[in-house]
């Protein structure tokens, strides 16, 4: 390993916070991180990181060298862009991050084709809940749901993401048909939750078009989409769900859109999230492709779903914040 590789590490490691996630990152063992910003320190005669048994902090002249490698980093990067487009046929590996529905049911699709059409490109993805860091993680493009707060990043909207509220036939049947925002308080609902986020209330506009929430009442939480859906199949709950969570379930019968004339404010939309403008020749053939599959006017995922231009029709172009 060359000075400028053990440079990045450093930077991994302090982008990262911990020896241990930058290792993890690489896939290596971090007692081959701390070796090599060891031999980083000695080939360049000054101590770089104040370590302790579980933090470390930078010296002055390491955080001179963190500067530093940003700008070699970013060089180093658009170096290597500017060779790829010079390629006729794109070439590479391109490194994906996801969430997991995104990934399975709507990037696997793209990706198949899209390696059919360009052998030469390889496809790294990442299916994971958690906001990964683009950048000191090394990934070309992610897609997430809501825009994300780094500003440094370029966010795209791909694809709107419209809310629905269900029930199978089975719940209907049990607990009758709500004909009024206000039956749901008293429903069993199948909500989503985190360990830092609930979502319990229902934001939707009245009949004066101001904004309102009821609040749902919540006997079954998770944080995995298709698990709620799953719930919401076996008749024991409602839930309200972006419309992308929605394969064939209300083609086939086995869930109803209920309270269809209540205006709905939408999700966040589908977003595209990648580094920088100049993207590689792979990176952007790639991104065309989703946005085609996905579809510009209507989200592939809405010809699921019955007459849905008319249902939950909100007149303002707010979005739900479930954050």
């Amino acid at each position: 390993m060359d000075t400028t590789s053990r440079l990045l590490m450093l930077l991994e490691v302090v982008e990262q916070g911990s020896f241990a996630k930058a290792a993890e990152t690489r896939n290596i063992d971090r007692s081959v991180v701390s070796k090599q910003i060891g031999r980083l320190e000695d080939e360049l005669g000054v101590r770089l990181l104040n370590r302790s048994t579980r933090s470390f902090s930078l010296t002055a002249a390491g955080a001179e060298m963190v500067k530093k490698t940003i700008e070699i980093r970013d060089l180093l990067g658009d170096t290597l862009r500017l060779a790829e487009n010079y390629h006729q046929e794109p070439r590479g590996v391109l490194k994906i991050a996801s969430s997991s529905i995104i990934g399975r049911r709507y990037l696997q699709p793209v990706i198949n084709d899209f390696q059919k059409r360009f052998p030469q490109v390889e496809v790294e993805m990442r299916l994971d809940e958690r906001v990964v860091d683009i950048i000191s993680e090394g990934f070309d493009l992610a897609f997430r749901i809501g825009k994300p707060k780094d500003s440094s990043l370029i966010a795209r909207p791909i694809a709107r993401n419209r809310l629905l509220i269900l029930a199978s036939p089975e719940f209907i049947k049990s607990y009758g048909q709500p004909t009024k925002i206000e039956d749901l308080a008293n429903l069993p609902a199948a909500t989503f939750a985190t360990a830092t986020t609930r979502m319990e209330e229902i934001s939707y506009l009245d009949e004066d078009g101001k904004q309102a929430e009821q609040k749902m009442k919540s006997v079954f939480r998770s944080n995995d989409a298709d698990v709620l859906l799953m719930k919401a199949l076996s008749g024991s709950a409602y839930f309200i769900t972006p419309a992308f969570i929605v394969n064939n379930e209300i083609k086939d019968g086995l869930l109803v859109p209920i309270l269809t004339d209540l205006a709905l404010l939408d999700y966040y939309p589908v977003y595209a999230v990648y580094p920088h403008r100049d993207l590689p020749v792979r990176t952007r053939l790639f991104f065309d492709a989703v946005s085609e599959y996905l579809g510009k006017q209507k989200p592939i995922w809405e010809e699921a779903i019955p007459n849905f231009e008319q249902l939950y029709q909100a007149s303002s172009g707010k979005d739900l914040n479930p954050r």
